[in-house]
């Protein structure tokens, strides 16, 4: 399958299903870039987050998509249109941003750009799916009441599915890959800031298989 077959079928429910863990990728070093990418998809994880919080994001982006194929990238922390299309343009294939708006969703779509807006409120999860968005990021988790808060959603918005990220760990992901309206989880300790510093991508291969043997409901 070529690159622009798999973006033309790629969903946010794809996104989310691929794996049970999206890892989310702070890279200070464009020299990371690829190796970690190769790290993680030999490890089992090929759905990249890659967040737009540092200056060389976008180009690591372009960096991964070129020289890593079997990786789908990512951006992270897109908080307005603009950064969706600069995104886009240089090769993420979907979008996480920590919140919703209206403007936000309705690029996304018009670009085609697989979107999982962040909610941590049920007005908010109202707000999303009044643009047509049911697969969402439930952020920052752990502070918005963790796998609690999300037992108590699955009542009223039954047909939603949610990735929580933000408080996640290996040690408290297994609870909510437990539940059935979590599909996966955002995590970044796939990426110890030790192991990439030193370069030990090793470690960090393990850790992704780790994290992609986990169990879902």
């Amino acid at each position: 399958m070529n690159r622009q077959t798999q973006l033309n079928i790629l969903t946010s429910l794809a996104v989310m299903e691929d794996a049970p863990v999206i890892p989310v990728i702070v890279l200070h070093d464009l020299a990371h870039a690829v190796p970690l990418a190769r790290a993680l998809v030999a490890g089992g994880i090929r759905m990249l987050e890659i967040t737009l919080r540092t200056p060389i994001a976008l180009e690591a982006m372009r960096l991964i998509s070129h020289e890593v194929p079997e990786a789908v990238v990512g951006a992270g922390t897109v908080c307005s249109a603009t950064d969706a299309q600069a995104a886009q343009d240089a090769g993420a294939q979907f979008a996480v941003s920590p919140g919703y708006t209206s403007e936000i969703g309705r690029v996304c779509r018009e670009i085609g750009l697989p979107l999982l807006p962040g909610v941590a409120t049920a007005s908010e999860i109202m707000h999303a799916q009044d643009g047509g968005y049911t697969e969402l990021k439930f952020f920052p988790a752990a502070q918005a009441g963790g796998v609690a808060m999300l037992r108590a959603l699955a009542g009223p918005f039954a047909q939603t599915r949610f990735c929580p990220t933000g408080g996640i760990s290996i040690q408290n992901a297994p609870e909510y890959l437990a539940l059935p309206n979590v599909i996966c989880v955002g995590g970044s300790w796939l990426i110890p800031a030790e192991a990439l510093a030193q370069g030990d991508f090793a470690r960090i291969e393990a850790l992704a298989h780790h994290a992609a043997c986990l169990q879902r409901t």
